[in-house]
Parts: C-alpha cells; structure tokens; sequence
C-alpha cells in the first residue's frame, strides 16, 4: 500500500537533483522515472508533476516517465488514462513503455495512447549478437517504432558488439552497464563532463 507514497517521494527526488544538475553544469539532461499505473489513474497526479517542475526548475523537454505495459490492460480506465498522458505531454513531459515486448505487447494500443518512445526490455538486447532470432525482433521493433515516429531505447547493453549492432539498426539510445554502472550522485557530473559531445547524454 506504500507505492503512491513512495512513488511521489522517488519522482520528487529525481526532478530535485537533475534539475540541481542542469543548473550545475548549465546544460540539458534528460531524465527518466518510473512510475506505476496507480499514480498514473491519480486525479491530481498531472499537477503533482506540473508542480515538481516548477519547484526545481526543470528544463522543458528534459523529463520522460516510463511506463509499462500493464497500464492499457485496464480497458474502464482507458479513457482517463489516455487524458493524462495527453496533459503530461502538454507538460513537455515525454513518454516511454518500458520493457517493449515482454507484457502484453498488444500493438493495438501503440496507435491509441499518446507514447513518445519504446524501450526494448533487455532479454532481447542480451542475445542481439549471437542469436539471430533475438537480432530480427530488436530490428523489427526499431522499423516499427520508426515507423510511428517514435524513438527506441535498448536496455541492458554490457558488450560493445551489442552496442554497435543496435547502431547500426537504427536505435536511437542505448543503456547499460557498457555505457555506465550505478554510482552515487556526486559522481555524476564528472561523469557528464567526460563526454565530449554532450549531446549524446
């Protein structure tokens, strides 16, 4: 019963230290955050998150709440749902379904909901370069998401044949630990500074 509680404090957290990072290094960086149905089907959920942008100063465009499939499976609620993210992008808020083809991966939906991106879930990217049904469907989500405009993550990248042959299909982003492992907080803008096409954050 602690999600709406726990959820609020972990997005409130997160807005609070990259927009602290954004005013640090005087430059964009995207954001995202998990986020579960229930807070989604909350009536003041939007103005929380309108609320927490202001608060921090958030730079417009940098803040992008993932989503899983789960959430189109409840069909009453389609309606509401569908309002919110709706709002939420009037917010410059960017949206993403997390882990792309393990749920219920009904492509129906994909054309009624308001969704920015597609994260490929990591059992796929793990096997694109030894397995070459693994490989088909990462380049088969790609053309699809291509297809509607949006944009494609791919999680769980460790080698760099992984990382190259997503390049070289077309996929906008990649994360993981060959990109980067977990570390605290304070390492992260020296982290940021070593890149040199900051672009690419």
């Amino acid at each position: 019963g602690q999600i709406l509680p726990l959820g609020h404090w972990v997005l409130a957290e997160a807005i609070r230290q990259a927009g602290s990072w954004q005013r640090q290094m005087g430059m964009k960086l995207n954001l995202a955050v998990n986020i579960s149905p229930r807070q989604i089907l909350q009536p003041d959920f939007v103005q929380q998150v309108k609320q927490l942008l202001i608060i921090h100063e958030l730079m417009p465009g940098s803040l992008e709440l993932e989503i899983t499939e789960s959430i189109f499976l409840d069909v009453e609620a389609e309606g509401r749902t569908i309002e919110t993210l709706k709002q939420l992008r009037s917010l410059g808020v960017r949206l993403s379904i997390d882990d792309f083809g393990t749920g219920f991966s009904a492509l129906g939906y994909l054309k009624r909901f308001p969704v920015d991106i597609l994260k490929i879930d990591r059992q796929f990217v793990r096997d694109i370069h030894t397995d070459q049904d693994a490989a088909t469907l990462c380049q088969a989500i790609i053309w699809m998401a291509r297809g509607m405009h949006m944009e494609v993550i791919a999680e769980g990248v460790e080698l760099e044949e992984q990382l190259d042959m997503l390049a070289e299909s077309g996929a906008d982003v990649a994360q993981g630990y060959y990109i980067a492992k977990p570390q605290p907080a304070e390492c992260l803008p020296q982290m940021f500074e070593r890149y040199e096409d900051r672009k690419a954050i």
